[in-house]
């Protein structure tokens, strides 16, 4: 059994080329867009992040890791990978940059580790030794997932660092096991906050409660596919999936119980009722809830200048719903939503800003693609 999770990682794979095409312009509240593929042939990428030059690390949830340049090059996988539980929603899943990258190299990434009788989330950090043959170096993973184990569902497995340096990683409540979300004695259905090395901030929240993990930064979680440090406020926001319904966007603080499976607006895949009600004392409300579901993903706030129109927006993308969602924002309001790219009917796996003020997109798909979008030229 231990062997079938690493089948996918080693089938032989079609030869990653340039995918170049772009789709009729698409109408926005910022103009007619067009939407360029980069590259295509990717198995269900999961993450992106961009290297100094402009390059991307893209994560496949089979267990790959790959460069890929602006002009859509795709690099063998990576070597120095470990191991990944590839089954149901687990794999690799996401990376980002240490933010002293260009002093250190360091980059992080999550994935689901398998163990006995399941899988996991585990978050590794490593040297990417880049050049003409990239690999990974000093692989170390900094943290497990203690709880339940998950038969293949919800891991979570966003991660976002602060400027201290801390990293904050979301858990799953690995699906079957949802009340444990509420149980402060394991890490199912948590935002986790650890030190790059691993340790544990002696300023969490729990440090010290008896009963408790020290490495928890909130609870009361379910699966959690977003989180982001707003470029303004500093804050820490946080979407996640509900069930048939529920789909909520969260500020993040301190120590706060975000309710699931107590509160929430869904109900269960049968139809049956999960929630005691949709408030309760001492739970925190989502500033955006979603019914029926979009299945949001990756997130991003933008700030570029190249759609000044779209400063301070919101972005997720959506697997459900195969759309782009934009969300215009108040402070801690949510003013608008616009429903981008419906016509591409692709499941939006990740959004990001690049270097050029674009927005770069993942497709959830066994070929799937990098996006780019961007305003028409004029006239053309």
């Amino acid at each position: 059994m231990k062997a079938a999770f690493l089948v996918a990682a080693a089938l032989s794979l079609p030869a990653l080329t340039p995918a170049h095409g772009q789709t009729s312009p698409v109408p926005s509240s910022a103009g007619p867009l067009k939407v360029e593929t980069i590259a295509g042939n990717l198995s269900h990428p999961w993450s992106l992040a961009f290297l100094p030059d402009g390059r991307m690390l893209i994560t496949e949830r089979p267990g790959r890791l790959r460069i890929v340049t602006r002009e859509g090059q795709v690099s063998p996988s990576l070597p120095g990978v470990p191991p990944v539980s590839a089954s149901g929603q687990g794999g690799l899943l996401d990376v980002i940059l240490d933010r002293d990258y260009a002093q250190n190299a360091t980059i992080y990434f999550c994935f689901a580790e398998q163990a006995d009788g399941g899988g996991r989330t585990a978050l590794a950090r490593a040297r990417l030794i880049d050049g003409t043959a990239p690999r990974l170096d000093d692989v170390k993973v900094i943290f497990r997932q203690d709880g339940r184990l998950s038969s293949g569902n919800h891991y979570g497995c966003r991660i976002a660092q602060a400027t201290d340096g801390t990293l904050f990683l979301t858990t799953g409540d690995h699906f079957h096991s949802r009340d444990e979300a509420q149980n402060l004695g394991n890490h199912l259905g948590k935002l986790i906050r650890i030190a790059p090395d691993g340790t544990v901030p002696q300023d969490n929240p729990f440090v010290g409660r008896t009963g408790a993990k020290p490495e928890i930064w909130s609870y009361g979680h379910r699966n959690p596919q977003s989180l982001a440090f707003h470029p303004t406020s500093g804050e820490l926001w946080e979407i996640e999936h509900g069930p048939r319904g529920g789909d909520e966007v969260n500020i993040i603080g301190k120590g706060r119980n975000y309710g699931w499976p107590v509160i929430g607006y869904g109900v269960d895949y049968s139809g049956a009722k999960i929630h005691e009600g949709t408030a309760k004392a001492g739970m925190e409300q989502p500033i955006k809830y979603w019914v029926p579901s979009i299945a949001p993903s990756g997130m991003a706030f933008y700030t570029g200048d190249l759609i000044p129109q779209w400063k301070g927006s919101l972005f997720t993308g959506a697997l459900a719903a195969r759309l782009l969602v934009r969300l215009s924002l108040d402070g801690h309001r949510v003013t608008g939503e616009e429903r981008l790219l419906q016509d591409v009917g692709a499941r939006i796996r990740d959004v990001r800003q690049g270097p050029d003020g674009a927005l770069w997109l993942l497709t959830d798909e066994r070929s799937g693609r990098i996006l780019r979008l961007s305003p028409t030229t004029r006239g053309k």
